[in-house]
């Protein structure tokens, strides 16, 4: 499972020219979902990002968390991520999961993070979304499990 995480002072998502998705200060995640990944590897992602220490803190190091700062976070799923982009012209996407099985685990990661204690925000899977941000720094790390 891939995390591709970014630092935001606001984040939202449209389908169809409607915002189904938008948080102020926190995190966007693009969320990738792969093969081989399960409902363990959600929730071990869901608690790599909650405690993740990307925030200034009064020194201004990156020492606090979402939590921390009272952030929410804004999940996109993003199939993209899951392509072998290591030959060719054209990205593969032979590790990719199916769609019914990244759709059920984009879903768990989803709850996993709101049980962390965090508010959660949600694109819409599989749809055609319009995705824009504020990136803070700009901050932005690839997070797998």
């Amino acid at each position: 499972m891939i995390g591709l995480i970014q630092r935001v002072k606001s984040a939202q998502v449209e389908v169809a020219g409607t915002t189904v998705g938008k948080i102020d200060n926190g995190i966007l995640v693009l969320l990738g979902v792969e093969k081989e990944d399960n409902e363990q590897k959600a929730e071990q992602l869901a608690k790599r990002i909650s405690s993740y220490r990307i925030f200034a803190d009064a020194n201004d190091k990156m020492n606090l968390d979402v939590r921390d700062i009272g952030g929410a976070v804004l999940v996109v799923s993003q199939f993209t991520l899951a392509a072998d982009t290591r030959k060719g012209r054209r990205p593969s996407f032979s590790s990719a999961a199916t769609p019914a099985q990244a759709e059920a685990l984009y879903h768990h990661f989803c709850k996993a993070l709101a049980a962390e204690g965090i508010v959660v925000a949600t694109g819409e899977f599989a749809a055609d979304m319009q995705v824009s941000l504020v990136n803070d720094g700009p901050v932005t790390f690839n997070l797998q499990v």
